[in-house]
């Protein structure tokens, strides 16, 4: 009985990814539709019913073009960073609280900050191994970035847990069957979502591959599968950070169709975003880290640690 439920549990996360891997096709031809929109133009519009076979036009086209690699390039190292940032942002995915199969465990949250802090590795391994001077700088900057990010990440989430005390996402679906996260912690919420951005390196936050002014950043010397592993891996991550928005802010129950809607609400302010704001300078994207979001989450985290002492103490009298 027990290897039969292992063996269902891993049925079960295959077709998670086959699933996520679909969303993603999808999210990109979202994008580029958005954006077509935005820019009073139409969106990919040939392939196939308005465009619906797009995604998987790119797909073919990405895998079966001629793959590059650079002369002086750290060869394994370079090769297989991209799939191991697609592994991690998969990875990711395991810790989606259903009700039952899947690994619906208690500490499921710990487990998406550590999976979330080690795709940093990816990211500048990739950028180094390339042996490209770009390269190097865009990884750089990535890293210095994702590590300001995951620290205001982090001090943000403890306010939350604090709340619910607990590491589990699901109790965040428990704790608000009568009231939203959202309604109450709204700052908070702006303030997560901003953060979500730079973490997943969206605009105006994308200095990691800022077209403009570093030629595509770590990634510029990879070319066919290598890129898409690259380009799948940001955008699961995107659709990951939209899943945990609606899981902490917006009630989180997966049963309900309407917490897919908002999955898609979520991914879709992801590329308003993009095309509405321009790029921000470097310095102060550190400075927005380090001198605002920090103090600032400290200062809720200490209100909420007093507001649960204060009931707690009401309670006991």
């Amino acid at each position: 009985m027990y290897f039969n439920d292992l063996v269902l549990i891993f049925f079960s996360m295959i077709i998670l990814l086959i699933c996520v891997l679909i969303g993603v096709a999808f999210l990109t031809l979202l994008e580029r539709k958005v954006l077509g929109y935005i820019q009073i133009r139409k969106g990919p519009n040939k392939v196939g019913f308005i465009g619906i076979l797009q995604p998987f036009g790119d797909a073919i086209k990405l895998f079966s073009k001629e793959q590059a690699f650079p002369f002086m390039s750290n060869f394994n190292i370079y090769y297989f960073s991209p799939v191991f940032n697609l592994f991690l942002s998969l990875f990711l995915w395991m810790s989606i609280p259903f009700f039952s199969l899947l690994l619906n465990f208690k500490f499921s949250i710990l487990f998406f900050l550590i999976i979330s802090s080690m795709s940093v590795y990816t990211i500048m391994v990739a950028g180094w191994s390339s042996n490209s001077n770009y390269s190097l700088l865009g990884g750089l900057r990535s890293v210095a970035q994702t590590i300001s990010y995951e620290v205001s990440l982090t001090l943000i989430l403890l306010s939350f847990l604090y709340l619910i005390l607990s590491f589990n996402f699901f109790d965040f679906f428990l704790i608000q069957k009568k009231i939203w996260m959202f309604i109450f912690m709204f700052p908070l919420c702006l303030m997560w979502f901003v953060s979500s951005l730079a973490e997943t390196n969206r605009t105006p936050f994308d200095f990691a591959e800022g077209e403009s002014e570093l030629v595509s950043g770590f990634n510029v010397e990879y070319s066919s599968g290598g890129f898409a592993l690259i380009f799948l891996a940001e955008y699961s991550s995107i659709l990951f950070m939209s899943m945990v928005c609606s899981m902490i802010f917006f009630g989180g129950n997966i049963n309900s169709f309407i917490f897919f809607l908002k999955i898609t609400f979520f991914s879709f302010l992801w590329i308003w975003v993009r095309g509405t704001l321009p790029r921000y300078r470097y310095d102060k994207l550190m400075y927005l880290a380090w001198k605002i979001y920090l103090p600032v989450s400290l200062n809720f985290l200490f209100f909420y640690i007093g507001m649960k002492f204060y009931i707690y103490m009401v309670l006991l009298n």
